[in-house]
């Protein structure tokens, strides 16, 4: 793969960790330097197709190939104003006419091909679609917020359960310092055994991790989309009865009618001298589980299927 450069200043990667490429509607890449020089201005031509060019549509390049990246740029472009869905059509066939336009207008532009019909072409669409363009925006932008509203939601969700995780091992914090701190008061003033105040300490911190209860966290039962998943209890539905009576399955070999005589079995292949006319297989066929036999039986097999056949219909010879 050849190692991305700047075609102006031959600028690469390998002299330039920090190089970072930039392209334009027209789809040929400049680095960021050479950009802020020839467009010192605001607006300029492109070096190498003189396309007029404003400094503020310039963009960092995220794909390699400069090709790619026009046609990202022109097909979002494009769809912008070419946002119809397949409901808003009658039929299948007019939906898929309609998708082949759009990539003939995306190919055209993309590749130069009768670019003022193409412009034409989509600003007469335009006009045209002009209310349901305007519809069919706002229908996006509404799917767009209500997405963006239950993601919020899932996470106030989630940091309201990392407050209370976080609340609840400070308050076992705290728990832990207060037990440790009557210990050591009771090993200094009582007058007890040492060794028994120990033990009941010990008693003690077991019983209290028995009793101890995880915050449980907060179980989500929707995807991002809204739509909803989990077991939802049905009580329509009667539970599928369970046959018991005899196995399930058994298995029976298949049966191939060759209306022949039956070829020779796997053993007399090499008794009887079959194989004996066949090519023994090499090193790499035994490695793919190829034998030599194979090709023998299946010759075979192929000889003798439909000697025996005879037609349904009998045509009498005068």
């Amino acid at each position: 793969m050849d190692e991305q450069a700047c075609p102006r200043c031959k600028t690469t990667k390998y002299r330039n960790p920090s190089l970072k490429l930039m392209v334009n509607i027209c789809g040929h890449a400049l680095c960021e330097s050479c950009v802020d020089l020839l467009f010192l201005k605001g607006s300029g031509s492109c070096p190498e197709c003189n396309v007029p060019l404003r400094r503020s549509n310039f963009r960092v390049q995220l794909f390699e190939d400069s090709m790619v990246e026009k046609e990202v740029d022109i097909r979002k472009r494009v769809l912008r104003d070419f946002n119809k869905k397949e409901e808003d059509f009658s039929t299948l066939r007019e939906y898929n006419d309609y998708l082949e336009e759009v990539e003939t207008i995306v190919y055209n532009l993309t590749n130069n091909v009768d670019v003022i019909a193409t412009n034409k072409t989509i600003e007469q669409y335009k006009k045209e679609n002009k209310d349901l363009i305007l519809k069919n925006k706002s229908k996006i932008g509404r799917e767009e917020m209500e997405l963006e509203e239950l993601l919020e939601e899932e996470k106030q969700q989630d940091e309201i359960r990392k407050r209370e995780l976080v609340r609840f091992e400070q308050e076992e914090k705290k728990k832990k310092v207060r037990v440790k701190e009557a210990l050591i008061d009771e090993l200094m003033f009582s007058n007890a055994d040492a060794k028994n105040i120990l033990e009941t300490f010990a008693n003690s911190v077991q019983t209290t991790k028995e009793e101890v209860k995880v915050v449980p966290a907060i179980r989500a039962t929707q995807f991002s989309t809204g739509i909803k998943f989990g077991r939802q209890r049905q009580q329509n539905f009667l539970p599928v009865p369970k046959i018991e009576e005899g196995p399930l399955y058994v298995y029976e070999a298949p049966r191939q009618p060759t209306d022949g005589p039956l070829p020779p079995t796997w053993e007399d292949l090499e008794v009887k001298g079959y194989i004996n006319h066949m090519e023994s297989e090499k090193d790499e066929h035994r490695a793919g589980g190829y034998r030599s036999n194979i090709s023998c039986l299946r010759a075979l097999q192929e000889a003798l299927a439909g000697l025996y056949h005879v037609s349904d219909r009998t045509e009498l010879v005068s």
